[in-house]
């Protein structure tokens, strides 16, 4: 005798129940003092069904009750475990399995839901999402997903033939979870999400730990599991300051430093040309591993900044327009193996940085796009929720799951991946609501401002927990604006990043140096204003992928002169570079004087360094790094006057500046001499604060690099001066667009 109402029964079969555990599964039955059990099931490819007692191992014919696909049975016994077993028939074919709606219990707690709700769920993603689990001995995978607005959702995958009807998932509070008993790691699956008019979204899943390699967009269940061996690493970088120690960034666009050919890796893939072979490839994280690191190591850098590496559906965004914030692309491989490729460089002494995009995410229907039939991600008024130019969404801040999403990715990379820091993409768009919008295109803020306090707010609350999760670690703010303390704690009203990008720098420098040396004599100002305000923030000067792209032309196409001077030009700038305040960045390519515009869809230009200039440059740059990292003086004061003092910055006549770098801890301090005319400068007189020897620990016009070797003969003595700030003096050759590092000798 049917125990079910026939509306509920109806609700089931059309997909619209918002709990069907209140219907399927089992349910006691209480008469007289005297308790039974029913079953119900919706099985819609099922002709028949049983229910396998798990204690008995006896079989309990359902019957199909008010439709032909719904099976109940009753069970006269006192109790009736969650792991008991359906037999399904479905045509020539039995199978037996647990069944999903038996396990009653979710594994997202009410105290989950509440922290989330208030943005507060720092851990979210070990919740939210796909994960293995066993409940009541029963291994499977646990799913949850976030649509508030949402009629109905499903999850779809290959175990089900992509039928939302069979794994409808239960609403809370406007999560909707289910534990499906016998999935494991490597399942496809999507969310198909219903609005109230009854239209069909299918998802992929916004807290997946991986996707399908682009075009296919399922989500995969990963379950990140992982062997490392860093911990020597994250305990050295939890005790240090970044503010003192010595940075320097290789930018690299994983897919197009260098492609693999068939199914071998390269060997010295960094000096082979492939392509423009017909089998090009990427190459995978573990390739990277046995390729990019060594490659980095040997160059001297202290960290890779891999651009964004969430998975993203097309390779021209560069991975810019992210659609798997939890994922790190499947072009490439495995979350395991972008892990591996992490832990090498940890074992190589290189820490990792990742480009990380919080203010804007694409429009493609998986993604996170009126997600539930509403809009739930992004703004609803497009005044405030799309950025036209770039044609993505622009998430709401002021929405506090949104904003727990955003908070615990960028913890997530961190605690998962063990990554070193995060680039935070375009702050500049997320911090003002009129940003590339005309005027009556944007809404004030509540006081008639233009600033996005709801931003604000967000990136203070995720750099004080990143700072409080994870000491050591670098947040770094790509702002073109004059927004301040961007890189102050937030105590102080900062938005607590602790390093930002120097625009001004990059804009003025690269001016000066693209400017023929005869008229540079009229922009000295470009090389020493950023002098003025270098202490405002923290910064890092960055020479990154944008200034070599979009027509812009490489540093090298950019250089005045013939060949010999535009590489002369490259050295002083990289010297100039390493020797100002503040941290480095450089673009991949740089580093051997690329002589084209960086195109993402084809390697860099390594047959380049089968010319010596090219690899004169190179070794040039390994030079500067190792000199970077061998002298304190030129890192452990990067953000107080304390550390630089010019010694004459006027000489625009000659284009010549002097200053010092100072270290902190002690008193040793570097004389940095910069010539940025083609002609020499002989008997060229330095002040210098101490008498003594100095040697010459760096001439970039050496002829090891390509220079014409003019310099001082390994370094100078000191004359005394009649100067009243100066006691001493040197007097120098100065090389033709050359810089010149000098160190006072102990006596």
């Amino acid at each position: 005798m049917p125990t079910a109402a026939p509306e509920q029964v109806w609700r089931i079969v059309e997909n619209q129940h918002q709990n069907p555990f209140e219907i399927l599964g089992s349910h006691p039955i209480e008469e007289n003092g005297h308790r039974r059990w029913v079953v119900r099931a919706y099985l819609p490819d099922a002709e028949a069904a049983w229910v396998i007692h798990p204690e008995e191992r006896s079989e309990y014919p359902m019957q199909q009750t008010h439709h032909p696909h719904f099976f109940e049975c009753e069970i006269n016994t006192e109790e009736l475990a969650a792991n008991y077993l359906l037999k399904v028939k479905e045509g020539e074919h039995e199978r037996v399995m647990h069944d999903p709606y038996a396990f009653k219990s979710p594994l997202l707690t009410d105290y989950d839901i509440y922290l989330f709700s208030e943005g507060n769920h720092h851990r979210i993603y070990e919740k939210m999402g796909a994960h293995l689990a066993t409940v009541d001995g029963v291994e499977g995978v646990y799913f949850a997903v976030w649509a508030p607005n949402a009629r109905n959702v499903s999850i779809i995958g290959d175990f089900n033939t992509w039928d939302g009807r069979k794994h409808q998932m239960r609403r809370i509070n406007g999560v909707w979870d289910l534990f499906i008993p016998g999935l494991s790691n490597g399942e496809k699956y999507k969310y198909e999400i219903k609005n109230w008019e009854g239209h069909l979204y299918y998802k992929s899943d916004p807290y997946g730990n991986q996707q399908e390699v682009r075009p296919a967009t399922a989500s995969v269940v990963n379950d990140l599991a992982y062997t490392w061996n860093d911990a020597e690493w994250l305990e050295q970088r939890r005790q240090g300051n970044p503010h003192e120690q010595p940075i320097s960034v290789y930018e690299v666009h994983l897919g197009s430093w260098l492609h693999g050919s068939g199914d071998t890796p390269p060997e010295n893939g960094y000096v082979v040309e492939v392509s423009a072979k017909p089998e090009a490839r990427f190459l995978t994280y573990r390739e990277l591993a046995d390729t990019l690191v060594p490659y980095v190591k040997k160059l001297g850098y202290t960290h890779v900044e891999v651009m964004p590496v969430a998975e993203h559906p097309y390779d021209g965004s560069w991975g810019y327009q992210v659609a798997g914030y939890y994922a790190p692309t499947s072009r490439f491989g495995t979350p395991q193996d972008f892990m591996y490729f992490v832990d090498q460089c940890h074992q190589n002494g290189i820490g990792i940085i990742v480009d990380w995009v919080p203010g804007h995410f694409p429009k493609d229907s998986h993604g996170l796009a009126y997600f539930d039939g509403s809009h739930l991600y992004e703004h609803a008024d497009p005044r405030k929720g799309e950025h036209k130019e770039w044609g993505t969404l622009i998430f709401n801040y002021a929405r506090h799951e949104v904003r727990n999403f955003l908070v615990s990715n960028a913890l997530f990379w961190f605690d998962k991946y063990h990554i070193d820091g995060i680039r935070v993409d375009a702050v500049a768009s997320m911090l003002y609501l009129d940003y590339d919008r005309k005027q009556g295109e944007w809404v004030p803020n509540q006081y008639g401002g233009r600033e996005n306090l709801e931003a604000v707010e967000f990136l203070q609350q995720l750099n004080y927990l990143l700072f409080g999760y994870y000491p050591g670690v670098l947040s770094i703010a790509e702002e073109s604006t004059a927004w301040a303390n961007v890189s102050r704690p937030t105590y102080i009203g900062g938005l607590g990043f602790n390093f930002k990008w120097n625009m001004g720098w990059m804009h003025d420098i690269l001016d000066y140096f693209n400017t023929d040396p005869v008229y540079r004599r009229y922009h000295q100002n470009n090389i020493t204003f950023s002098i003025w305000y270098a202490y405002s923030e923290n910064f890092m000067l960055a020479l990154s992928h944008d200034e070599v792209v979009h027509g812009k032309g490489n540093l090298y196409q950019k250089m005045p002169g013939d060949p010999w001077q535009k590489f002369a030009n490259l050295r002083a700038l990289y010297a100039y570079m390493f020797t100002h305040p503040g941290k480095k960045t450089l673009f991949m390519g740089m580093e051997f004087g690329q002589t084209t515009e960086w195109n993402s869809w084809l390697d860099l230009d390594w047959s380049l360094l089968n010319h010596e200039p090219h690899q004169q440059l190179q070794n040039f740059m390994s030079e500067l790094n190792a000199l970077y990292r061998r002298e304190p003086a030129l890192y452990t004061d990067d953000f107080s006057t304390n550390g630089f003092e010019w010694i004459d910055c006027n000489d625009a006549d000659n284009s010549v500046v002097s200053f010092l770098r100072k270290d902190k801890h002690s008193d040793e301090f570097l004389l940095i001499v910069c010539n940025f005319t083609p002609n020499p400068q002989y008997d060229y007189w330095i002040g210098v604060p101490k008498p003594g020897y100095y040697r010459e620990i760096l001439n970039s016009d050496a002829q090891d690099y390509g220079g014409s070797s003019v310099g001082n003969y390994g370094g100078k003595a000191t004359q005394a001066w009649d100067n009243p700030v100066w006691p001493y003096a040197l007097s120098l050759t100065l090389p033709p667009l050359g810089v010149l590092v000098l160190k006072l000798e102990a006596e």
